[in-house]
């Protein structure tokens, strides 16, 4: 048998060793390099993320401060008032999330809103967005103030894509945008009213936003400007019910209840989600009613529908996955929300978007 022997000499010799490497000044890690703009923070992995809300201060560490606060928040007062009414024995084994627009079936009811320069949140902006809503399977409504053509997020997109225009400036040049626009795939054109002065994210300023929308809708204008359109034409910014009656009077196809990322929000203002009801119950079915503003969770897109809309459009949640993780982030995303809704159906007993209504949802007094 052979035995190991430890000798005097060896055993202080490793403690010499251990001595020498305690008395070493502790190794410092190599500080990761940090981008412009970057917040103090760790950026938590994708994959641990739990919900949209956690996309947010990820963003924020990520973006330059201005660029941060143009995308920064949402008045979520309304959503709070709003609970659900979970329904049991209803047989939810055979969950369908599509819905019908224009003709054309999407996944889901939820579709990525129109915001202009995405470049300023992420290199690849809009090809990195629209490559996420086609992996998704989501519609993306494309903003004619994109940081790329429309030729190249066309090229780039494997799924239905909107695009968007605002009416004002030089109207042959608005509508030989909009028809290049078209002719490149886009399958509806979504007009966005009363924002004429826009930051460098393509939101309204607050300045302008009041004398805007409290001017009458110009038709003569969007008359000429859908003309020759050959796709629906929606009406975004719409946030009264007289205002959607007098839309689908002259020949609109849809409305989007928007108050331009909340700009035209205040203490004393409805959100968009307020003043839903009223304006589905003025529409009554005539055109498709869409909605953005604020939507966080797949329980707010929920409520949403049961209030009457049909879809809902995203805007800060997609920049805040696409300025933190990129198109992974993105899709990422989409797809929490995609999930989320069909929890949220199940839980209610609502088995397809058709059957969602009022019922399950009840509006509690502020």
């Amino acid at each position: 048998m052979k035995i190991n022997l430890i000798t005097r000499r060896k055993t202080l010799a490793g403690m010499g060793s251990l001595a020498a490497a305690a008395s070493l000044p502790a190794q410092q890690p190599t500080p990761l390099p940090k981008l412009i703009g970057e917040r103090p923070g760790r950026i938590t992995p994708l994959g641990d993320l739990v919900n949209v809300l956690e996309f947010e201060p990820m963003a924020e560490r990520k973006l330059a401060s201005a660029t941060y606060a143009s995308v920064a928040g949402g008045d979520r007062t309304f959503f709070e008032r709003i609970t659900l009414r979970p329904r049991m024995m209803v047989s939810t084994v055979d969950l369908d999330l599509t819905v019908e627009l224009f003709g054309e079936k999407m996944f889901a009811p939820i579709l990525v809103g129109p915001t202009a320069g995405q470049q300023a949140f992420h290199p690849d902006g809009e090809l990195a967005m629209v490559r996420a809503a086609s992996a998704a399977k989501t519609v993306m409504v494309v903003s004619s103030e994109s940081s790329y053509s429309i030729d190249k997020i066309a090229a780039a997109s494997k799924t239905t894509l909107w695009y968007q225009v605002y009416p004002e400036g030089d109207l042959n040049a608005i509508q030989a945008r909009a028809k290049q626009a078209i002719q490149a795939g886009c399958k509806a054109l979504c007009i966005t009213l009363g924002a004429p002065f826009r930051n460098a994210t393509g939101a309204p300023s607050p300045a302008s936003v009041a004398g805007a929308k409290n001017a009458p809708l110009n038709w003569a204008y969007i008359d000429k400007l859908r003309q020759g359109i050959g796709v629906p034409v929606l009406l975004k910014g719409i946030m009264s019910a007289e205002e959607a009656d007098a839309a689908i009077k002259n020949g609109v196809q849809g409305i989007v209840v928007s108050n331009h990322g909340g700009l035209l929000t205040s203490a004393a203002a409805a959100s968009t989600l307020e003043v839903l009801p009223s304006i589905a119950d003025a529409v009554s079915g005539r055109v498709p009613v869409l909605i953005d503003g604020s939507f966080r969770r797949g329980t707010d897109i929920f409520k949403a529908l049961a209030l009457g809309a049909r879809a809902v459009l995203l805007g800060r949640p997609p920049l805040w996955a696409l300025a933190a993780y990129g198109q992974d982030g993105v899709q990422n995303l989409l797809e929490k929300l995609q999930t989320e809704v069909g929890r949220t159906m199940g839980g209610c007993g609502k088995p397809t978007i058709k059957s969602i209504d009022r019922t399950s949802v009840k509006i509690h007094d502020a």
